[in-house]
């Protein structure tokens, strides 16, 4: 009997059949798989490289490593401020990158791992949708599995924008392949002067390379609290890295040594070893097939979501760098359990995308949550702020790490005080371990009396938010 129904149908009776089939093995999609197993979800995972996605193989991961190693090389560096003669010879990159992969793949087998304690099934390929929910994956042999999910979530994440005249190739590199070198160019070039050209710009100069930023936009790190911005400046220029702001590029010459000379502003031109490309990332939905489906792309490459991550097919949702949200992974987290509740039919609010944290790992560290003082302005609201520097802080002196500070936006209440907050943005030492508090103070709503009646340890960094919290107060103790 089956012979006579249409070859789609069939395909789709026979093919395993799945409450939750995940397209994107990155932050979004194992996030959404493992928490769907979790809940007793029959799900499939769909990855067409390495679990774990660009942020673990070829993204945040791999370059948090390499900025740690940048610190050690500043450490020993400063080792004699602190009384410890360290006799330094010079930076071993391999060792550095064998390092590097040595913790990506150590993550790489624990979430592969993950899929078989969660019983999750995985699939390596090409995963791509069509109708009714069927999912093609293509294996890297050209063979082809059909599977059926009740319901689809699209994860297939995003890989990094380019320009015109910058090909990636032998010193033009992206995120991707400034990632797998294995030594430190002599003299860098870094197109884009947002967070992920700011930290590599902050590796690099700290482990001894000359680092020139070439940004369009009048200031680097563009929407930043302006303090805050600041402070990151005069850190930078503090470790000679020249920042040149206002300046398009148009195109760059290779030289006989294998370097290249970019161009730049009104006829300028800089000779460097390497290029890095950091001008963001685009959504990859190129191989989602879509066909027979009600999902729609928009012209920028974005998959069309609502605030649940529904599509314009019932039963398939996107989430993470796909749909137009913060690119960071852990947004992709939260959008992938507002996902599966949706899929359990539990109560779920949308992710409040003005209120998550944000973390810029160059030195000095960034991380901020909710309004800054010009955008809660530029709102209509009526705030109070107080900023307290870490050069007053007793840890961050015992560190030797006094340049930052804490900035807490608070609205002012009916009698003119200090009230709700609504923004904690730090700049300093491991700022982006500390934010916890200030977001947490965020996304409850906490006012400014509620969170001074809580003290952190002494001495600690975290000293640094109570004290500004507190200062909002009218009263103090140490700022």
């Amino acid at each position: 009997m089956l012979l006579d129904f249409p070859a789609c149908l069939r395909r789709w009776l026979t093919a395993d059949q799945f409450d939750l089939v995940v397209i994107g093995g990155g932050p979004g999609g194992y996030a959404a798989a493992f928490y769907g197993a979790s809940a007793g979800l029959k799900v499939a995972l769909v990855e067409k490289d390495t679990i774990g996605g660009t942020c673990l193989n070829r993204g945040c991961i791999p370059a948090k490593a390499f900025l740690e190693t940048a610190a050690v090389n500043r450490h020993v560096h400063h080792s004699s401020d602190f009384g410890i003669n360290a006799t330094f010879q010079s930076v071993d990159f391999a060792v550095a990158q064998k390092r590097k992969q040595g913790i990506v793949d150590g993550l790489v087998k624990g979430l592969t791992g993950l899929t078989k304690s969660k019983k999750v099934t995985y699939l390596l390929g090409t995963g791509s949708l069509g109708a009714n929910r069927t999912v093609t994956v293509k294996g890297s042999d050209s063979s082809t599995t059909e599977i059926v999910g009740r319901n689809v979530i699209l994860a297939a994440g995003s890989v990094p924008r380019s320009i015109p005249g910058f090909v990636p190739g032998g010193p033009i590199m992206t995120s991707d392949e400034v990632l797998m070198l294995d030594r430190v160019p002599a003299r860098i070039a870094v197109i884009g002067g947002g967070a992920i050209g700011c930290e590599f710009a902050s590796a690099f100069a700290d482990l001894g390379a000359a680092v020139t930023i070439l940004e369009g936009l009048p200031k680097i790190l563009p929407g930043l609290d302006t303090d805050v911005a600041n402070v990151v400046v005069k850190s930078f220029k503090k470790k000679n890295i020249d920042i040149k702001t206002g300046v398009s590029v148009s195109g760059h010459t290779p030289n006989a040594s294998g370097g290249t000379v970019v161009h730049f502003g009104d006829g300028e031109n800089l000779e460097v070893d390497a290029v890095i490309v950091s001008v963001g990332r685009r959504p990859f939905a190129d191989q989602l097939g879509l066909e027979g489906t009600g999902v729609k792309v928009a012209d920028r490459g974005f998959v069309e979501a609502d605030e649940f991550c529904r599509t314009g097919e019932s039963g398939v949702y996107a989430i993470g760098d796909l749909i137009n949200t913060p690119q960071l992974a852990h947004v992709a987290y939260a959008e992938a359990v507002v996902a599966v509740k949706q899929i359990l039919g539990e109560r779920v609010a949308p992710v409040m995308y003005d209120r998550v944290p944000w973390a810029i790992y160059c030195h000095p560290e960034v991380a901020w949550s909710g309004h800054s003082e010009e955008s809660a302005k530029a709102a209509g609201l009526d705030v109070v702020v107080a900023k307290h520097q870490f050069r007053a802080n007793s840890r961050a002196m015992i560190l030797g790490e006094p340049d930052g500070l804490v900035k807490v936006i608070a609205k002012k209440d009916r009698a003119g005080k200090a009230g709700q907050v609504v923004g904690v943005h730090m700049v300093g030492p491991w700022v982006t371990e500390q934010l916890s508090g200030g977001y947490l103070a965020v996304n409850w709503e906490a006012t400014v009396e509620e969170i001074a009646e809580f003290f952190q340890p002494h001495p600690s960094l975290s000293e640094l938010f109570g004290e500004t919290v507190l200062s909002l107060t009218g009263r103090s103790i140490n700022a």
